[in-house]
């Protein structure tokens, strides 16, 4: 098995990444390689790791991208997880977003801060309903007894909310990510990928920086 794992390998060829084709501002360079990810019709294109650390101890798991703009990266979950448990103990977070098709990658580090209320109440208006009575019957992350517990609480809220607007949950909301590092990844041969980074200075200035692979 060890020897069959060993043996997996991708050569990488199909673009480059030039510093001369970069927009001098991260964001926007994200949201042009976000379209041609859109264009290329790519299954689950906004999904990203989000990295924590809490007590020294790093966490990752797969959230979803709802917004990008100059002020951040947006996403929505529950409060009062072990995510957004560990949010509270240590604002310093990662993402990655991983295209293999395009054979690119996006690092993105910074301070996470969460959305205001009117952001948080506008996403969850136009969520389907299933998942708006989801954000009421998930305490995400708490142990649970079974499989039964869960589709009784999802009884009891559509019984609750039957007929009527689902509200939001004072536990759930959104996060945004503000980076103060952004990397951009393309694959290259024999493992010579091309690595921009921008680094935002003091001074508030985005510098680019080529990184050895």
């Amino acid at each position: 098995m060890n020897h069959k794992i060993a043996n997996i390998r991708c050569d990488y060829t199909l673009k480059g990444l030039h510093e001369s084709e970069l927009d001098a501002n991260p964001l926007n360079q994200f949201r042009k390689w976000f379209d041609e990810v859109l264009e290329s019709e790519l299954s689950e294109p906004n999904a990203m790791l989000l990295s924590t650390v809490a007590n020294g101890r790093p966490t990752g798991r797969i959230v979803l991208l709802k917004g990008v703009d100059q002020a951040g990266f947006s996403f929505y979950t529950n409060y009062e997880s072990k995510k957004g448990k560990e949010i509270e103990a240590n604002p310093q977070v990662a993402l990655t977003f991983f295209w293999k098709e395009l054979e690119r990658q996006v690092r993105i580090e910074g301070k996470i801060e969460k959305t205001s209320a009117k952001d948080s109440d506008d996403y969850f208006a136009i969520r389907p309903r299933g998942s708006q009575l989801g954000a009421w019957v998930s305490h995400q992350s708490e142990v649970i007894e079974n499989r039964e517990f869960l589709e009784q609480k999802q009884k009891d809220f559509e019984a609750r909310f039957e007929g009527g607007v689902v509200p939001r949950p004072p536990h759930w909301g959104g996060y945004r990510v503000i980076p103060d590092y952004v990397e951009f990844w393309q694959g290259r041969p024999s493992r010579l990928h091309d690595r921009l980074a921008y680094v935002l200075s003091e001074g508030g200035v985005w510098e680019i920086e080529r990184l050895s692979p």
